[in-house]
């Protein structure tokens, strides 16, 4: 195996190897995405792009309400810079044992999450252009519990193992 190609099989693993939710299972009450996004919450960030700089500010508007046992619907009102509002129909659930799964009416699938302490990763795949699916992108997001109860979501947007965009939101519960 010559040096180039070992150098680009250990700069693709770099690139593609997720970090766990162990990585911030900080002491602390449990991250529950169920008990937090049930009621209103709000949220505010910045998307930036493969360089880092600032390119979008996004904001949210959730309602979501639980439906079940271990169940919540949710509608996400998501605002990217000046373009159109997207709306995101949501259906969580409590897979086991810090276990989630959701569908959206625009992913192709499903979310599979994993929650341990503060943290919940899950990676899920947004359809950009329904019924093409050579135009879809992968989330790759960690959300991450704070003291106040707000909750941090780093979401990292990749097409083909190639980071796009990065967004950085603070998550809030209001009035509920």
């Amino acid at each position: 195996m010559t040096r180039l190609t070992l150098l680009f099989l250990l700069a693709l693993t770099g690139c593609t190897a997720a970090r766990g939710p162990n990585a911030f299972a900080a002491p602390g009450p449990a991250f529950d995405p169920l008990a937090f996004f049930d009621g209103h919450v709000t949220s505010w960030g910045v998307e930036e792009n493969r360089a880092g700089q600032p390119i979008a500010i996004v904001t949210t508007d959730c309602v979501g309400r639980m439906t079940g046992p271990g169940r919540l619907a949710m509608v996400q009102t998501l605002h990217v810079g000046s373009g159109p509002a997207q709306i995101r129909h949501w259906t969580l659930w409590r897979a086991g044992p810090g276990r989630y799964e959701a569908t959206a009416n625009d992913m192709d699938g499903a979310a599979f999450g994993v929650a341990s302490g503060r943290n919940l990763h899950w990676r899920w795949v947004l359809e950009s252009k329904p019924g093409h699916s050579v135009a879809n992108v992968t989330m790759d997001q960690n959300f991450y519990q704070m003291d106040d109860g707000a909750v941090m979501i780093r979401t990292i947007v990749t097409k083909f193992g190639v980071r796009l965009v990065e967004v950085s939101e603070q998550f809030e519960r209001r009035g509920n």
